[in-house]
């Protein structure tokens, strides 16, 4: 189950369990889209991988147990601004692949 975690990873903008613009790597990564498609131009700073939409888990319990309210988000931040200069270099030639080719 994600995790969602509750805001972006690079400049802490809040990011609900409901939010329709939070961006994940598949070690779950959290990044808004504004930094996510601008800043680090849809690479992941960790590891190196793509971005995909967060899934938004339901808020109601359509079926039993499976809810935010029975399965809420993570409440712990992770900030760890980038070091922008050094992305740019880290991603050059990772950015001009697709991403399932990374």
């Amino acid at each position: 189950m994600l995790e969602l975690r509750p805001s972006c990873e690079h400049c802490d903008k809040k990011l609900p369990a409901n939010c329709s613009d939070a961006r994940i790597c598949s070690y779950e990564c959290t990044f808004c889209l504004a930094c996510a498609d601008g800043i680090l131009a849809g690479v992941c700073p960790n590891c190196g991988g793509g971005f995909v939409p967060r899934p938004i888990r339901p808020q109601k319990e359509w079926k039993q147990g499976l809810s935010t309210a029975k399965q809420p988000p993570s409440d712990t931040r992770v900030y760890k601004p980038v070091d922008v200069t050094a992305h740019k270099s880290f991603a050059a030639a990772i950015r001009i692949m697709p991403a399932e080719e990374r």
